[in-house]
């Protein structure tokens, strides 16, 4: 188990050192999307001006305030709370997040399926976990909103957070087939036979 610190963006080859249970703080810019960003922009052929490639994404849709634009508020928005949603429902735009934007990482909480596991695999890409519950901490890790496109979307706008110290996230899925959800899932299928076993109940 590593720890790694990353100034984003990133190279595919820091992400292919990554292994499942290493952790990862992230230094700069993040992005921040959800269904209804990802919706408009595979399914509804909509384009942003803002460069993802080499960049993580956070599964979020952001509770912010709107406030006058100025230095310190450059994109018109003050975040008040910017928390991480499931990440499954989005299982699906994994690989054309990687293959049109080039994002490398994603960012969120109850990780993603056999499909993203491919993708990571074949384009370098890595899923770091963030564990529920915890959106009050992770927004004092976002010093300023820089950006927002597709705002008609908003909440679910392709924000641009200025980013400080966001982590330790802990890599779930590598791009060498590395999954703690696969570990998880195969041990408790194991231990469900075992008490269903023990019950006398065949399967």
């Amino acid at each position: 188990m590593a720890h790694h610190e990353f100034q984003m963006p990133v190279s595919e080859a820091q992400v292919r050192a990554l292994r499942v249970d290493d952790t990862v703080t992230l230094q700069g810019t993040l992005f921040g999307i959800r269904d209804a960003t990802q919706i408009h922009l595979f399914d509804r052929g909509r384009r942003t001006r803002l460069d993802l490639n080499g960049h993580a994404v956070i599964h979020t849709a952001p509770n912010v305030k709107k406030v006058p634009r100025s230095d310190r508020f450059p994109a018109g928005y003050e975040p008040v709370c910017i928390g991480t949603t499931t990440s499954d429902r989005m299982e699906r735009f994994t690989q054309p997040l990687m293959a049109q934007y080039g994002v490398r990482l994603i960012v969120g909480k109850g990780g993603l399926r056999e499909e993203s596991s491919r993708a990571f695999a074949a384009m370098g890409g890595a899923y770091l976990a963030i564990v529920g519950g915890t959106a009050a901490l992770e927004t004092t890790w976002i010093e300023q909103i820089e950006d927002v496109d597709m705002d008609d979307l908003n909440p679910e706008s392709l924000w641009k957070f200025r980013i400080k110290d966001f982590g330790p996230l802990l890599v779930a899925m590598d791009s060498v087939g590395g999954s703690l959800y696969g570990v998880v899932q195969k041990d408790a299928l194991a231990r469900r036979a075992q008490v269903l076993a023990g019950l006398g109940v065949r399967t």
